[in-house]
C-alpha cells in the first residue's frame, strides 16, 4: 500500500554525523514534529541533527490526509467532556498558531497550499446532535463557523457546520522545504538510523541500532509515540489505524469535508499540474490489531466511493497510524522522568498538521529559554475531570484482555510451515508464538511476540505487516520495525525461504 504523496522519486539524505558523534540537540524522527522543531532550533545557531530510521515523512506525515483545520471533527466537543473551557480555548489558540506558522512557511517557501473550508456533518440523521454540539462549542470557542442544513453533495448529509478560510497542501512538499532550510542553518539529517535507546543517566546518550552512539544536550522524541516507556506515555494513548484511498475521475465539491460517527469519511481534493480530477477518500478507521480483517476497512471506502462517485478510478491505497489520548489533549514538552533533557510531541489524535507544529513551538521555546506560549504552559498544567481517569482506565483494561487472549490463541495451534502469498498465521512452534507469512514469494518465520511488551501479534491483511493490538507497534513480514513504541526487530525464527510460483 503506497501512499500518493509517497509515490516518487526521493533521494535518501545521507549527511555524516560529526566526528565527535556529538550535538546540542538530537531530534529523533524526521515527520512533521521533527524536522519542523529541528529547524526553529537550527535558526537559533544551534547544532542540530536529526535522526530518522528510514526516510523523512516515511511514517504519519507522508501518509496524512493534509487537512490543517481549526475545525476537528466532534475533538472540541470531546475535549469539554473532560475539561474545562479554558483547556478547550488553549488547544484551539494552539492549533491556530501552528496552522499560521504552516501558512506562513509555506507562502515563503514556495509550497502549494489551497484554501478551503473545513465541512463537519452528519451523514446519518442520529448524527445531526453530535454535529449541532459540535457547532455551538466552535462557536463559543471563538470559531466564525456557519450551519449549513443541506450540502451540495453525492453522498448523503443532513446539516453541517462549516469553517471557512482553512488550508491542505502536499505534506512531502513541505517536508521537503523543511529539510532544505535544515540544510540551510547547518543542520543534519541521517537517514536509516534508528535510536534503540536513550541513556537514564547525565548527558543523553543514543544507541543506535548500527550498534553507534551518539551526543547530545538535549533530545526530542518526534516518533508518532515516545519510543522511551519511562513516562509510561504508551498507557495514556490508544494506537488507531485508517485508512485512505486516492481516485481520479470526477470532479468533487471543493472542501475538507468530514463525517462524524464512528465510520467517518474524509474527503478533499488534490490539485495536479495537467488538471486531473485526483480526490481523497478516507476514514474506517479502528484500533491497531484489534480488528478481524483490515482488508475489509479499506473495501468499505472503496463501496462507499464507488455508490458516491461511479467511475471513479483508484490509483492509491494506504493507511496512516495516530494516537488518541485519553483526555483528548496532546501531550508536548518535556518528557517525565527525561531528568529536563528529553523532550516530546504525541496525541495529535489525527489533527498533526496544526498540534505537530504547536507541540515545535513549545519545544523549541523551552529548549532556548524563550517565553513559552501560555496556551503551552495551559496544556502542560490541565487537569482533568474524573471521566479522563475512567477512559484511562478502560484503554489499560482493553490492553490487559488483548495480551491474555492473544497469548492463548496463539497456543492453540501448531504454527504452519507455509501459508499462501499474502497470508500469515499465528501458531506455536514448538513452544513459543511464532508467526508465518509469504509475501511477494518470500515466506519468513519470526517470533510473533511484541519487542515492546510482549503482546501477542495479528497478521494485517492490508499492510501485510505483524501489528501490536496493545500500543500499536508495528512489524514488516521479516521482523523489521515499522512503527514504535517498539525499538528492536523480532526474532527470526528461521532463515527465509523463496516460494516457487
Amino acid at each position: 500500500m503506497t501512499s500518493l504523496w509517497l509515490d516518487r522519486p526521493f533521494e535518501r539524505v545521507t549527511d555524516p554525523f560529526p566526528t565527535d558523534s556529538s550535538f546540542q540537540d538530537v531530534v529523533v524522527g524526521a515527520g512533521l514534529t521533527g524536522l519542523t522543531t529541528a529547524v526553529l532550533l537550527a535558526r537559533a545557531g544551534r547544532k542540530v541533527g536529526v535522526v530518522e530510521a528510514r526516510h523523512f515523512g516515511a511514517v504519519t506525515t507522508g501518509r496524512t490526509t493534509a487537512k490543517a483545520s481549526l475545525l476537528q471533527g466532534t475533538k472540541l466537543s470531546g475535549i469539554l467532556k473532560s475539561h474545562t473551557k479554558a483547556a478547550a480555548q488553549a488547544y484551539v489558540e494552539a492549533n491556530r498558531e501552528g496552522q499560521a506558522w504552516v501558512r506562513r512557511f509555506c507562502e515563503d517557501h514556495g509550497v502549494g497550499v489551497q484554501t478551503r473550508d473545513a465541512i463537519v456533518y452528519a451523514a446519518k440523521p442520529t448524527e445531526l446532535p453530535s454535529v449541532r454540539k459540535e457547532h455551538k462549542t466552535a462557536d463559543s470557542l471563538g470559531l466564525e463557523v456557519d450551519w449549513v442544513d443541506e450540502l451540495d453533495v453525492p453522498f448523503p448529509n443532513h446539516g453541517a457546520t462549516v469553517l471557512p478560510g482553512q488550508i491542505q497542501f502536499d505534506p512531502m512538499e513541505l517536508l521537503q522545504a523543511l529539510v532544505v532550510e535544515l540544510h540551510e542553518h547547518g543542520g543534519t539529517l541521517h537517514e536509516g538510523f534508528r535510536v534503540r535507546s536513550v541513556s537514564r543517566t547525565g548527558r543523553p546518550e543514543l544507541q543506535l541500532d548500527n550498534g553507534g552512539t551518539i551526543s547530545a544536550d538535549n533530545v526530542v522524541l518526534a516518533t508518532g509515540i515516545p519510543i522511551l516507556d519511562r513516562a509510561m506515555t504508551f498507557a495514556k494513548v490508544e494506537p488507531q489505524r485508517s485508512y485512505l484511498l486516492a481516485y481520479t475521475g470526477p470532479e468533487v465539491p471543493l472542501g475538507m469535508y468530514l463525517s462524524v460517527g464512528s465510520s467517518s469519511r474524509s474527503l478533499r481534493d488534490v490539485p495536479t499540474e495537467d488538471g486531473t480530477n485526483v480526490f481523497l477518500v478516507g476514514g474506517s478507521g479502528h484500533t491497531v490489531g484489534r480488528t478481524g480483517s483490515e482488508e475489509l476497512h479499506v473495501q468499505e471506502l472503496r463501496d462507499w466511493t464507488q455508490e458516491h462517485f461511479p467511475g471513479a478510478i483508484e490509483t492509491h491505497a494506504w493507511s496512516a497510524q495516530d494516537y488518541s489520548p485519553y483526555d483528548g489533549l496532546p501531550m508536548m514538552g518535556k518528557l517525565p522522568l527525561g531528568l529536563g533533557r528529553i523532550y516530546y510531541g504525541t496525541g495529535y489524535d489525527k489533527w498533526g498538521m496544526t498540534n505537530a507544529v504547536a507541540a515545535s513551538l513549545s519545544i523549541a521555546a523551552q529548549i532556548l529559554g524563550g517565553k513559552e506560549p501560555g496556551w503551552a504552559k495551559a496544556l502542560d498544567h490541565r487537569i482533568p475531570k474524573p471521566r479522563a481517569g475512567l477512559h484511562a482506565a478502560d484503554i489499560n483494561a482493553k490492553v490487559g484482555v488483548r495480551m491474555a487472549a492473544g497469548h492463548v490463541r496463539a497456543e492453540l495451534f501448531n504454527a504452519p510451515d507455509s501459508v499462501p502469498e499474502g497470508e500469515g498465521k499465528v501458531g506455536r512452534d514448538p513452544l513459543l508464538p511464532t508467526g508465518t507469512s509469504t509475501v511477494d514469494g518470500v515466506t519468513c518465520k519470526v517470533q510473533a511476540i511484541c519487542t515492546h511488551l510482549g503482546g501477542a501479534l495479528k497478521w494485517n491483511d492490508s499492510e501485510k505487516s505483524w501489528d501490536c493490538p496493545l500500543h500499536g507497534s508495528r512489524f514488516a513480514p521479516d521482523g523489521e520495525v515499522l512503527e514504535g513504541p517498539a525499538t528492536r526487530p523480532l526474532a527470526r525464527q528461521d532463515a527465509e525461504e523463496t516460494v516457487s510460483s
